[in-house]
This record gives C-alpha cells, structure tokens and sequence, in this order.
C-alpha cells in the first residue's frame, strides 16, 4: 500500500466506530492529540509532507472519512444520512475517544473541513481548536453561487446527480477522475507525490468508493444544509479558536470572503491566504506549518 512508504513512522489502524462501520487511521508522533481530515478525491495521503513535523509535537490521528480511502463505505439512503457531516463528525469522535483522546485538535482540508465543522458544532466540548482549509461555509458557498463558482466546483453539480450516473461514470475509469479532477486546479498534477496518485486512484477505485464520494455530496447539498440552518435559526456559533487558511491561487479565494463567512459562525477567527492553490497540505506544506504549528500548540488560557 502506497501509504505505508509515505508514512513509515505511523501505524495503521481500522477502528468500528459504528455496528459494521469501520474508520481506516493512521497514528504517529507524541504530544497532544491531533485529528487530521483530508478533502475530495484524496485519503490521509494528503498530509505526507506535513506529517513528519507535526509528529514531533503531537500524536497524530490521520483518518480516512467514511466513504474514502480504506475506510467502510455503507450503502447510502433516501436522505443521506448515511454521509451527513453529522455521521461522518461522530465517526472522528468515536475514533479519538477509542484512541483514549476526550478533547484534541483538528487540521482539515476540504471535505474533511466540513467535517471538521460539524464536529465543532455538534460537540464543542471535544474540540479544542481547528484548522480549516480552502473552504468556506458550506450554507454560503450554496447560497452565494455564482456561475464562476459553478463552472470551476462543476463536481459540485455532477455528484449530487441522482444515482447511479455520477457512480457508473466515475467508475469507468477512476484513475482518470483524479487526474482530470485533481490536475485542473491551477498547479496541475505537478504538485503531487506519484505515490499520493497512485493511492489516490487506488482508493477510488475500490467497491462502493464512487457511491461513497457521491454520497457525501448529496448530503452537502440537503441535509447539512439542513443542519447549518438550524444552527444559525438557533444562534449556535462555534466557540473555539479557528484559523482558516486557503489558496490565493484557488477558487475559494477567487469567489467568496472566507475571513467574513467564517466569522458570521464562529466567534474567534483569524486567517489569510497562502501562496497556493486548492491543494494546500501538498502545495504549500512549509508555508501551512509556518502558519498553522503556532496556532496549533497554542494553549487556551
């Protein structure tokens, strides 16, 4: 497996988070616990160039979501709940208190930030601060769609398809989604570890992969909308430090405020952009360490 020479000092694990659902880990370093989430169509193999570094100050937990990577992909249902980001935050919950960790921090790219997201919403107690990657809100990129964004995130509108198009496509020939997928961004497929690739298509080529990816689209575009809904008609707001940093060359940056979105949900928010595209973890590794080590191991007064 291409992730095992990407992380030599880490070891695997597959913890059952849920009656037949498993969360594929890998753990590594000392230190406070860490939670790393990794984005579309990628694994945990995102974090290889940071991981080194953040393990010699913190025990590392990188995961891969439900649906992605070598964890389980449970068929989905009418409404998505399956791959709500309320399912996919309690299977990360349930995977740092098997590893004997109540409270921890959290690095999140992407998908794994909405993730993220929700985990802070629906259990503040266990989230002590986060980072959060090239995203904004889920609820404000829907809302403030624009047919720039459109045209750029078109996966955005193609995965939320009724299935089983979006899957029969993407299963054609999985490589070449990643490549298609991955290589428009504005630094093509040169930022990227062969290895990372290879695992990458390896990964999405796996049963139920292309359902899984699909599915967490689809509940991006219901139910956790849904769920953000409810939180702002209620007032809930995130209380814990966040730093989000995104790609001055990305389509993030290009299409929404993301210092002033986050700030409408969350209470203590700081941020800038890095010199990059989407892709953060492996276009800008030392630049995103630079930023977001200090913020990490800042203690709460």
């Amino acid at each position: 497996m291409a992730s095992t020479a990407l992380f030599p000092a880490f070891r695997a694990r597959d913890i059952e988070v849920a009656p037949g659902v498993s969360i594929h880990a890998i753990v590594g370093g000392s230190g406070p616990p860490l939670l790393l989430l990794h984005g579309h169509p990628q694994t945990h193999a995102i974090w290889h160039r940071v991981a080194p570094a953040l393990c010699e100050r913190f025990t590392v937990v990188a995961c891969d979501l439900r649906g992605y990577g070598d964890s389980s992909k449970p068929p989905g249902d009418a409404e998505h709940t399956q791959y709500s980001k309320r399912a996919m935050a309690a299977d990360m919950l349930a995977v740092m208190r098997s590893l004997g960790f109540a409270r921890f921090r959290v690095l999140a790219h992407d998908r794994g930030a909405r993730v993220a997201h929700r985990l802070a919403a629906d259990h503040p107690q266990a989230v002590e601060r986060m980072v959060l990657l090239d995203i904004a809100p889920t609820v404000a990129m829907y809302a403030q769609t624009t047919e720039q964004f459109a045209r750029a995130y078109w996966h955005w509108f193609f995965l939320i398809q009724p299935s089983p198009l979006p899957e029969r496509l993407i299963e054609a020939d999985p490589a070449a989604y990643i490549r298609d997928v991955m290589g428009s961004r504005s630094g093509g497929l040169a930022p990227f570890d062969p290895r990372a690739l290879g695992e990458y298509a390896r990964c999405l080529a796996l049963p139920g992969a292309a359902h899984g990816l699909c599915e967490d689209y689809r509940a991006a575009a219901g139910i956790d909308l849904e769920h953000d809904r409810a939180d702002i008609a209620a007032g809930r707001r995130l209380p814990m430090p966040v730093l989000v940093l995104w790609g001055a060359q990305g389509v993030v940056h290009a299409c929404f405020d993301p210092l002033r979105e986050w700030r409408q949900v969350a209470d203590r928010v700081e941020g800038e952009t890095l010199p990059c595209g989407h892709y953060v973890p492996e276009e800008a590794p030392e630049q995103l360490l630079a930023r977001a080590m200090p913020f990490l191991l800042e203690a709460d007064a």
